[in-house]
């Protein structure tokens, strides 16, 4: 089959529509090439694996919007276009091309699910039509399109009633309404919202159990059931927030087979092609059910049922869209059933959301029909206790103390498990928290049999029973030294001596019905082992980087899959642990063996034991996998790169100021405090302004500028165990630079650098970049200069991030992050070098000659740019500074800087045509209306506040509720305008496409 098909991606990592694309899109666009296709993708996503060449012939980080896919189009002559893979965005654009008539024009034809079929799952009225017809209940309500018709129907069938906007992602512009006065601004948020400005008002059910199926469907009317996930949340809480358990505990077979039955007419009604994902609410009083709604395309569900069973749905989706039928297809992962044998599964799965509320203590912790969380961990046991436990472990948060645990069951929020375990441990009945919240009792029996023997570590002497069932239910053996009162090391030694051991098992999606070859693996203390080691001469363990949060998401999975892919090639055995369903790297396909567990010590140990493994790589998984080595040095694990000492003395501020003056290199002076007092103490002696920030933290966590006494105090207050040491730095205005570099311990390979948009104080991942930059030639050697001096001294090996602050005349060092950082994607595609090869080989192996690579030909400038999922969190201030608030980025190319940024802002009106489309706190020269008065305008859209002040923060948030774009920072709105100078924008490449052949 040799045809040209155009890929829509789902774009910056955004609440609602996150890394999960990246793994479906990436494992379509393989399948694709296996079918001999020309594959051309779409997606201005550089962190992703998706958008690399191994993946796609031609990558174009370019606008998804209908004019950028018109000119792509019309430039490459595709014969056919997939979006169901590229979430919401790919979806709905494949809308809009049919309605503009751009799909006609070409003769392209649209993979997979009709355009037809997708109106009639995404359209509410269409939706809602086609369920009366086929009998399958809806709950009362009614599609309005403007606020007056909400107000009527909510005062027809009282409250609460619930918003649900057309056409969005993760319950956009949606929520639940209590009270009358609540009403307006939902439903104008959610009309702004859809795209055809549309919205259902429905009786609110929430308390019902909320199941969801994922479907498989083929042309030939096949379906299967691949999974299907029970909610432990009930309906109100949105399903990317709750959380999950596959397969459904708490259903009668006659449920399961009545909401399958249902979920199969209602995907076969719609004519649904490839996946799809259906969600139920039902009553298990009166076994009554409603369908909630349906996305015709792979999901964020779609993700985690492919892990949680091994059947890869996007692979399969993606060769049913190309005409296969599914009993034709072989699951890859057994290797002889068939795409048409539903999974069956003999252990458990927990799906837990990772939410940003760590980053953002002002935000409303409240849970509802709007996604809010920005990621989440997957984990597998053969007890739901275990599964939940590990889920927890996973997460790599610190659970904060419950105070008034009710108000956290009342109105849920993401602390609702913990409050649950909290008011068990105090002696509450299982009766009233279920009274309360709506939880299924077995759920909660599950928690309470987690207190009961919390109870028991504490009560009773630990022996061979007691420590034998607390593993089998979860417990770490550094939780059991904790509730035990014996340390760690006791813990383990009794464990030996009680033969208490991990043991591996495989998942198989065919709970060992049949004989299967699968290297997708989990760990428990029930049952017995099942695999054996690896073979192979040498074998390296991969760190994962764990759930998507903001500072750490989806680049760090790039780099761990391109390390992965080259220590393969170097003839490595590899082998992946990580916990995140979304991801490649969790792709049973990338690594020769996955191990879906939480990374920690205790588990990461029994992996090297078990597998007897040569090199552990704790560079590519971000700060998480780099806090561990330590830890793991320790125990005599075997590391790539350099000894912790040298991360130590990088990580440490004052090792790390004493060997840059051992250098002669400036630096921003800070002083390093551990307690709060040391901290007022230190500050009598700096000027105001004062950077705070504490150490060894992902995306500038805590960090914060002080502008007086007062506001160090206020701070520090908020600070918790975990921010300290802190480190007060003076701030200092300047440019900010950054460099990605790979070293052998006396040489590096620089390939350019990266120059910030928005001036020092903002966090690098909130800040627009240029790259290669535009600076002197002077100062690019300084910094150089400074670099290799940095490598030399501490010996250093492989990848390296440094930041500077240009001030004046001179060249001042921020910091080092000793590994793979955030811009890696970005550098290795728009500087076509292959930076995690080169640092990976000299780590594994030392034969590289850094000395000899080119050095990298630019034809064209990338900007990258952040992507603040504000939408999701309208109650905090988007204010920009140095702790990173963007859930990801995006990049567009151009020929020059101009036509890059216009790109970069294609979506917003010209300010110079459209009157009033934008407001600049202070300067009448765009619109001299009152503030209030320019928010109902209808072309309003542009806020522009850079004060620090409550009511500028106010009337951000109010823009941001209004669906704004809000600048906060003077730089990036002078980015905006002058990007305006450039009138019209061509398609651009990212260098080194198939066609062209690497020149790398």
């Amino acid at each position: 089959m040799s045809r040209k098909v155009l890929v829509i991606g789902s774009g910056p990592i955004m609440i609602g529509q996150a890394a999960e694309f990246d793994y479906s899109g990436t494992q379509g666009c393989l399948a694709l090439k296996e079918e001999g296709c020309e594959v051309v993708l779409v997606n201005n996503n550089p962190a992703t694996i998706m958008t690399d060449h191994d993946v796609a012939d031609v990558v174009y980080c370019e606008p998804l919007t209908v004019e950028s896919l018109t000119k792509i189009i019309d430039l490459e002559k595709p014969e056919a276009i997939l979006a169901g893979l590229g979430g919401q965005t790919a979806l709905n654009l494949a809308v809009e091309l049919e309605r503009e008539g751009v799909l006609q024009d070409y003769d392209l034809e649209l993979l997979g699910t009709s355009v037809h079929s997708i109106q009639k799952g995404e359209d509410r009225e269409l939706f809602r039509g086609l369920m009366h017809e086929l009998s399958q209940p809806v709950p009362e309500s009614e599609v309005i399109t403007t606020v007056d018709q909400a107000k009527a129907f909510a005062e027809e069938v009282g409250y609460p009633i619930i918003s649900r906007p057309a056409y969005t992602l993760g319950g956009r512009g949606g929520g639940i309404v209590h009270r009358p006065e609540e009403l307006e601004e939902l439903i104008a948020t959610g009309l702004k919202a859809s795209p055809i400005h549309q919205v259902i008002v429905e009786k609110s059910i929430a308390g019902f159990k909320e199941i969801e199926y994922e479907i498989m469907r083929d042309h030939n009317g096949t379906c299967i059931s691949v999974c299907n996930m029970e909610n432990f949340d009930p309906v109100g809480v949105h399903t990317g927030d709750s959380i999950v358990v596959a397969p459904s505990q708490t259903l009668s077979d006659n449920d399961y087979q009545m909401l399958r039955s249902a979920a199969f007419k209602i995907v076969s009604e719609l004519d649904v092609i490839g996946g799809c994902n259906v969600q139920f609410a039902l009553d298990t009083e009166s076994r009554q059910y409603y369908v909630i709604e349906i996305n015709p395309r792979v999901s964020r569900s779609s993700a985690l049922a492919s892990k949680a069973t091994g059947y890869p749905i996007a692979k399969m989706a993606t060769k049913v869209a190309l005409g296969y039928t599914l009993d034709q297809l072989e699951n890859p992962l057994t290797g002889y059933t068939y795409a048409s044998f539903e999974p069956a599964l003999d252990y458990v799965v927990v799906k837990f959301p990772r939410w940003p509320f760590d980053k953002f203590s002002e935000a409303d912790r409240k849970l509802g029909t709007k996604m809010r969380a920005t990621g989440e961990v997957m984990a597998i046991d053969r007890t739901l206790e275990g599964a939940f436990q590990k889920a927890v472990q996973s997460l790599d948060t610190k659970v904060p103390d419950i105070h008034n645990a009710w108000d956290h069951l009342e109105e849920p929020t993401d602390l609702r498990y913990f409050a649950i375990l909290h008011l068990l441990r105090k002696g509450e009945s299982l009766e009233t928290i279920h009274e309360n919240t709506k939880i299924d009792r077995f759920f909660l029996h599950v928690l309470k049999n987690l207190v009961d023997l919390e109870k028991c570590l504490q009560q009773e002497t630990l022996g061979e029973a007691l420590l034998r069932q607390v593993k089998i239910c979860g417990f770490s053996d550094q939780e059991i030294a904790h509730l035990a009162g014996v340390s760690e090391k006791e813990v383990q030694k009794r464990r030996e001596e009680f033969g208490i051991h991990r043991h591996f098992k495989l998942v198989d999606t065919c709970a060992a019905e049949f004989e299967a070859a699968t290297n997708y693996v989990y760990s428990t203390f029930a049952g017995v082992n099942e695999i054996t080691p690896l073979s192979g001469k040498k074998k390296a363990l991969i760190l994962g980087s764990g759930p998507i949060r903001i500072g750490q998401g989806v680049e760090f999975d790039y780099s761990a899959v391109k390390a992965i892919q080259s220590l393969q090639k170097q003839g490595w055995t590899t082998i992946m642990v990580n916990n995140n369903p979304e991801t490649v790297s969790t792709d049973y396909e990338t690594a020769d063996r996955l191990y879906f567990e939480p990374i920690q010590k205790e588990i990461i140990t029994s992996i090297v034991d078990h597998e007897g493994i040569d090199l552990v790589f704790t560079s590519f998984g971000g700060q998480t996998a780099i806090n561990l080595a330590a830890e793991l040095e320790t125990e005599g694990i075997p590391l790539a790169g350099v000894s912790t000492d040298v991360l130590d003395a990088l990580e440490d501020r004052d090792k790390f100021y004493a060997a840059l003056n051992d250098l002669d290199i400036p630096y921003v002076s800070g002083t390093t405090c551990h307690t709060k007092n040391e901290a007022l103490k230190a500050a009598e002696h700096y000027s105001f302004p004062i950077l705070c920030r504490p150490s060894y933290v992902i995306g500038g966590q805590g960090m914060v500028i002080v502008k007086d006494m007062n506001e160090l105090r206020q701070s520090l207050q908020e600070a918790d165990d975990r921010h300290y040491p802190i480190v007060l730095d003076t701030f200092m205005q300047g440019k900010e630079v950054e460099v990605d570099l790979v070293a052998d311990g006396e040489n590096l390979y620089l390939p350019e650098i990266i120059e910030h948009i928005e001036p020092g104080g903002v966090h690098s991942g909130d800040s627009m970049a240029l790259f290669p930059s535009k600076l002197d030639e002077e100062v690019k050697k300084t910094i150089e200069a400074y670099s290799q001096k940095i490598v030399r001294y501490f010996s250093y090996k492989g990848m390296m991030n440094i930041q500077f602050l240009l001030s004046g005349e001179k060249v001042y060092v921020l910091e080092v992050n000793p590994r793979a950082s955030r811009t890696v994607p970005i550098v290795s595609k728009v500087a076509d070098v292959p930076l995690v090869d080169l640092a990976v080989r000299v780590l594994a192996s030392g034969e590289v000659d850094l000395m000899s690579l080119p050095t990298p030909v630019f034809d064209q400038t990338a900007v990258k740019y952040p992507v603040f999922s504000s939408y999701a969190l309208t109650e905090v201030d988007h204010k920009l500074g140095p702790n990173m608030k963007s859930t990801g980025e995006g990049m567009c190319l151009g020929k020059t800087i101009d036509e890059a940024l216009r790109k970069v802002f294609s979506h917003l009106p010209n300010v110079h045509d459209v009157k009033d489309s934008c407001f600049v706190e202070g300067d009448s020269t765009f619109s001299s209306k009152d503030f209030d008065e320019w928010l109902k305008l209808e072309d309003a859209s542009i806020y522009v506040n850079d004060e620090s002040s409550s009511e500028a923060s106010e009337r951000r948030i109010q823009a941001v509720k209004n669906g704004m774009t809000v600048f906060s920072e003077k730089a990036t709105f002078d980015a905006y305008i002058q990007s305006l100078a450039c009138e019209n924008f061509d398609p651009a490449p990212l260098p080194g496409n198939k066609r062209e052949g690497v020149r790398s």
